[in-house]
């Protein structure tokens, strides 16, 4: 026979938090509500009608937009090539900086003397907007993608060095522990305990980084410091919108080519 059906009196009710655990979450999510109200005006958020009283506008822009130029269309693929460049070397020095630091950032590896300083560094070089760090380099090497590369290769060395560290403080302690118990030195740990967990984690968020350092490599061509984004604050400038619209539909084709490549090389290597 099968068992009878349990009764409704006979199911437990479900378990309720007490105001006391759901004290912290309140606090939080109030305080977020509340810098959301409190932010309302200064943001100009009441601004937001004017999207729909000014639409003209928007369309009469759009239309300038909608017939692109490609007479320089192989100059716009050049110096996109170049922006990729500087993003592909900018990402890599990067890479190189934020494994030491990262590691050196790490709660369960660094001792504190030596973790706090470091974590203060990283934020400084993370906190420093790429145009700022594009625009000192550019006056010490010069105007070019060097300066570029320079700046990217900074202020994601500190991105990646933060990411990098939080995935090294969330490893299994387990072959780490292992690996010391054959007696292997500090940093036999952590090349055969540590990187090999962390690895596919590192390269995701490298592969991620770079395309991000893709656009913003655009960005940096407006200080000079080489790529299609000079080509696009030209045009800018000179309201030439059928240029810019081409040179737009350019980065648009790089970007999403570049985002197939990185999902192709995250299904191979994670």
């Amino acid at each position: 026979m099968s068992p009878a059906a349990a009764s409704p009196a006979d199911i437990p009710p479900p378990p309720r938090r007490s105001m006391a655990q759901r004290a912290p979450d309140i606090v939080v999510w109030g305080g977020v509500i509340a810098l959301l109200i409190i932010g309302f005006r200064p943001v100009e958020m009441s601004h937001l009608t004017l999207l729909f009283t000014n639409s003209e506008n928007m369309r009469q822009y759009g239309k300038e937009l909608i017939r692109p130029d490609f007479t320089d269309l192989r100059l716009y693929v050049a110096q996109m090539w170049l922006t990729i460049q500087i993003a592909l070397w900018g990402t890599s020095l990067a890479v190189i900086l934020a494994i030491p630091f990262g590691l050196a950032c790490a709660r369960n590896l660094s001792p504190l003397w030596l973790q706090q300083p470091m974590r203060l560094l990283m934020n400084l070089l993370r906190s420093i907007p790429d145009l700022v760090l594009g625009t000192l380099f550019i006056v010490a090497v010069g105007l070019g993608p060097f300066a570029g590369v320079l700046a990217l290769a900074l202020n994601t060395g500190g991105v990646l060095a933060k990411l990098f560290s939080e995935g090294v403080e969330s490893i299994d302690k387990g072959p780490v522990e292992g690996v010391r118990a054959t007696g292997a030195s500090r940093l036999q740990e952590i090349v055969w305990g540590v990187i090999p967990q962390v690895a596919p984690l590192w390269t995701s968020y490298a592969l991620y980084r770079f395309e991000s350092n893709s656009r913003s490599a655009t960005v940096l061509g407006l200080i000079g410091a080489g790529g299609i984004g000079q080509l696009l604050f030209d045009a800018m400038n000179g309201f030439a919108y059928h240029k810019l619209s081409a040179i737009v539909v350019v980065i648009i084709v790089a970007v999403t080519l570049i985002d197939f490549l990185s999902q192709a090389m995250r299904s191979r290597l994670l």
